[in-house]
């Protein structure tokens, strides 16, 4: 995923705070606390009254996100970041991705993996898809052209090499 797209659906804090209630409980809040339905709204911060246990929380309580003075849209794009590249992302990289502090991003950076590492269930529908084609080189032989000698007769997908696909499940390759 983009960067632009995320900007283009989420276009403020309050957009990405009513994507996480709908995933999160959709549409029906409860308290993380002692998971009870009965809750009161706190529309001007944003968060919800449980009216059993007394205690005020937000979407973000109990994710990677909670505690955090970061705008959940550059946690939005740091998440596509870090599960979009192949080999990993290091904090130096992301902080100029999403234009934050490298202490910043490496303390993203950790909070994605540990939160992959615990909740696998939230990303298992992110899958990484990889092909390549497996064989030997082509030998050096005979081409149309009479004025090339010993170039490789075939090169690429005409090679008659064979296709292999990988894809990556939540950490598990397939």
């Amino acid at each position: 995923m983009d960067i632009k797209p995320i900007y283009q659906i989420f276009p403020s804090q309050a957009a990405c705070i009513a994507y996480l209630e709908e995933v999160c409980w959709k549409g029906t809040p409860v308290c993380p606390y002692c998971k009870s339905t009965k809750v009161s709204p706190l529309p001007k911060e944003k968060r919800h009254h449980c009216n059993t246990c007394n205690t005020s929380f937000s979407v973000t309580v109990q994710t990677m996100f909670h505690n955090t003075k970061i705008d959940l849209r550059k946690w939005f794009i740091a998440v596509s970041l870090v599960l979009k590249s192949k080999y990993g992302i290091n904090a130096r990289q992301l902080s100029r991705d999403i234009n934050v502090n490298k202490d910043t991003a490496w303390y993203m950076v950790m909070r994605i993996r540990k939160a992959k590492a615990e909740q696998g269930d939230l990303l298992e529908g992110i899958i990484g898809i990889d092909e390549t084609y497996a064989g030997r080189k082509p030998r050096e032989g005979k081409v149309n052209n009479p004025n090339k000698k010993g170039t490789a007769s075939e090169r690429g997908q005409s090679a008659k090499k064979a296709p292999r696909w990988g894809w990556l499940n939540s950490g598990q390759i397939r």
